[in-house]
């Protein structure tokens, strides 16, 4: 009787685990397909920023009505090949590793889909399980949302200032109007803000941040010549 329950424990043991993934793969897919529709109402970086009293400003605008140039200078600034990877750029990646492996500020090789599900799903910070979490989220939404709708979700959660939140929201913040009209430049600017949103600003902007926009502004043309934007067509 004593053998029949210890070989029952594992069995027992083994059944939860299983329980537990598939209720994980259910509810995962079932939110992945939920915010294929409806707007991320509120994100893990969000909480932290009005818990940690620096406030919440965002302002939902579609992709469709949001001026082409903000998303050629996310392209540009961020994931140059965003229309042509399936969620992974195996180069950045390995070129990030080179850089870090020398020393000095880390680099990172996230693609903009790979931004998009940490910015939706997880939380900010790294780790293997975090890591693993990312790229487990970054494949579910490449087969279930799309180019358009990960691109649309990045402009609209991605933190453009302090307390900031997306692309319409920066540009009321720097520039007094909304982004359905971007300049190369107002768009270059607030994508130079995206790598470090709580420590540069889109008006008025110094050292790196002005020319690293002034860059990201000249470069709006060659991807949208190019055809680096494609997808979002």
């Amino acid at each position: 009787m004593a053998r029949s329950k210890s070989r029952s424990l594992p069995s027992r043991i083994t059944w939860w685990i299983i329980r537990a993934i598939l209720i994980f793969l259910g509810v995962s897919v079932a939110w992945v397909v939920f915010y294929k529709f409806v707007p991320p109402p509120i994100t893990a970086t969000m909480i932290a920023d009005v818990i940690g009293g620096r406030g919440l400003t965002k302002d939902w605008m579609s992709l469709s009505r949001m001026d082409p140039n903000m998303a050629r200078a996310a392209i540009a600034g961020e994931d140059g090949k965003f229309c042509s990877h399936h969620g992974f750029d195996a180069e950045a990646i390995e070129d990030a590793m080179r850089r870090n492996a020398k020393g000095g500020r880390i680099r990172g090789g996230s693609t903009i889909s790979q931004q998009t599900a940490k910015n939706a799903f997880l939380w900010q910070g790294g780790g293997f399980f975090r890591k693993g979490l990312e790229a487990y989220f970054t494949v579910l939404i490449e087969l279930i949302w799309g180019k358009p709708r990960i691109m649309e979700v990045y402009l609209n959660i991605a933190e453009t200032g302090i307390g900031t939140y997306g692309a319409n929201a920066g540009a009321q913040r720097y520039f007094g109007h909304d982004a359905s009209r971007l300049t190369p430049m107002e768009a270059g600017r607030i994508a130079a803000v995206l790598p470090l949103p709580k420590k540069r600003e889109a008006i008025s902007p110094g050292g790196f941040t002005r020319r690293h926009g002034n860059r990201l502004a000249r470069w709006v043309g060659v991807v949208r010549r190019d055809g680096l934007d494609s997808c979002l067509r």
